[in-house]
């Protein structure tokens, strides 16, 4: 079987097991674990998240690279709106279409067949090591069940292959999810002067949010904080005013932003609030959220992923653009959008990361989502002369 034919073999394979975050094993992950045995991985790791690690050795010293992304997906709300099946991965047009197809089977389906690839073309006879991490739970946690593989392998250099159009990212955006409160005191909604309404706070403080400045940063562009969450309790309200409303926020963060600098503005603007409303109770906090993985195992975190970005002249950016090039693809510098695992891997381990990988952001979480095979084929090929270019 020629490379490309086991390409899309592989690929087709994945997205007809639905893998939802939680859920992506065991049919997943068995498969995976079958198909790295027929590429020829050294070894096969399931660690207690339910985390895939494939891992290929060299005869020779050099790194260990780490090849990483994630096998859940998310869900299918409404398969009405697609044209094509989600877990029957028609090919039309050029294009493959699935659940997963972007984001981001592909990519993994890509590092897998390429590290095989390698191995056989050097016989094994490469420096250092290769691995290849399929993690779990990246939709809801990014970078958390990556943890797990950073301690157990100790990767020296990181590949996330998160979409970038077959570019090199060296940068993301971070992101938080913020929880406001207002608290009130509840009594009879037919006589309200005798409570405090914790919507009505609610409604006078956010405009103070609104106004809190949000910094910019030259290569990642504009922090974001938007409101996606408003409710009051008891809910649904009947006759009784709420004595607590809770407003939730996405925050995209920029390099440098920390948990304690990111509430200290939310309460400064609270502070200010209060100046104009006495009454004002509110406060403000980081969402912390938890799932039972497929292994029975429950991950949970304090849902603040940082952000990170790469020197432009770091040696392994020189080498990533020295690889592309040479592989005929672009050298050009990008950055995501949105966020990663890499995450963990450069924001909280340190460890120097690129971003490498098929398709575009905006085919993520979309009806008949799809991947280009011509992008699979440039993806490919790209992480081939990654590889022989960090493990020579």
């Amino acid at each position: 079987m020629d490379t490309h034919t086991q390409l899309i073999s592989l690929l087709k394979e994945m997205i007809a097991i639905p893998s939802l975050s939680g859920a992506e094993g065991n049919l997943l992950v068995d498969d995976l674990v079958h198909a790295c045995k027929e590429l020829g991985f050294d070894e096969v790791h399931i660690d207690r998240y339910g985390s895939l690690t494939a891992t290929m050795r060299g005869t020779g010293k050099g790194p260990h690279l780490l090849l990483d992304g994630h096998i859940d997906t998310v869900g299918v709300e409404d398969q009405a709106a697609w044209k094509h099946d989600p877990y029957q991965a028609d090919i039309e047009d050029g294009l493959l279409y699935g659940r997963g197809a972007s984001d981001m089977k592909g990519a993994l389906a890509a590092m897998l067949v390429a590290t095989s690839t390698y191995s056989k073309q050097t016989s094994h006879r490469f420096g250092g090591t290769i691995s290849v991490s399929c993690t779990v739970c990246e939709e809801c946690f990014e970078g958390i069940s990556a943890r797990l593989v950073t301690q157990r392998i100790q990767p020296d250099i990181v590949i996330v292959g998160e979409a970038t159009e077959c570019k090199l990212a060296i940068g993301q955006r971070g992101r938080a999810e913020i929880v406001v409160e207002t608290y009130g005191k509840s009594c009879h909604s037919s006589n309200p002067e005798k409570g405090i309404n914790a919507a009505l706070h609610m409604l006078h403080l956010l405009p103070y949010l609104e106004q809190i400045e949000i910094p910019q940063h030259p290569i990642l562009g504009k922090g974001i904080m938007v409101l996606t969450d408003l409710i009051s309790y008891p809910y649904p309200g009947r006759s009784v005013l709420p004595n607590r409303c809770r407003a939730t926020f996405d925050r995209r963060l920029l390099c440098g932003e920390t948990q304690h600098s990111i509430l200290a503005t939310l309460q400064e603007a609270i502070g200010i609030a209060k100046q104009h409303e006495p009454m004002l109770e509110a406060k403000a906090f980081l969402a912390e959220g938890s799932m039972r993985c497929y292994t029975g195992e429950e991950i949970s975190a304090v849902r603040f992923f940082p952000a990170w970005l790469m020197d432009s002249n770091h040696p392994v950016v020189a080498t990533g653009q020295k690889a592309l090039r040479e592989a005929g693809l672009s050298d050009e510098l990008s950055h995501y959008s949105f966020c990663t695992n890499a995450s963990h891997f450069c924001a909280e381990a340190g460890i120097p990361t690129l971003g490498f990988g098929p398709s575009y952001e905006a085919l993520a979480h979309i009806a008949d989502e799809h991947i280009s095979l011509d992008q699979l084929g440039l993806a490919y090929r790209g992480y081939l002369s990654l590889l022989s270019h960090f493990c020579p």
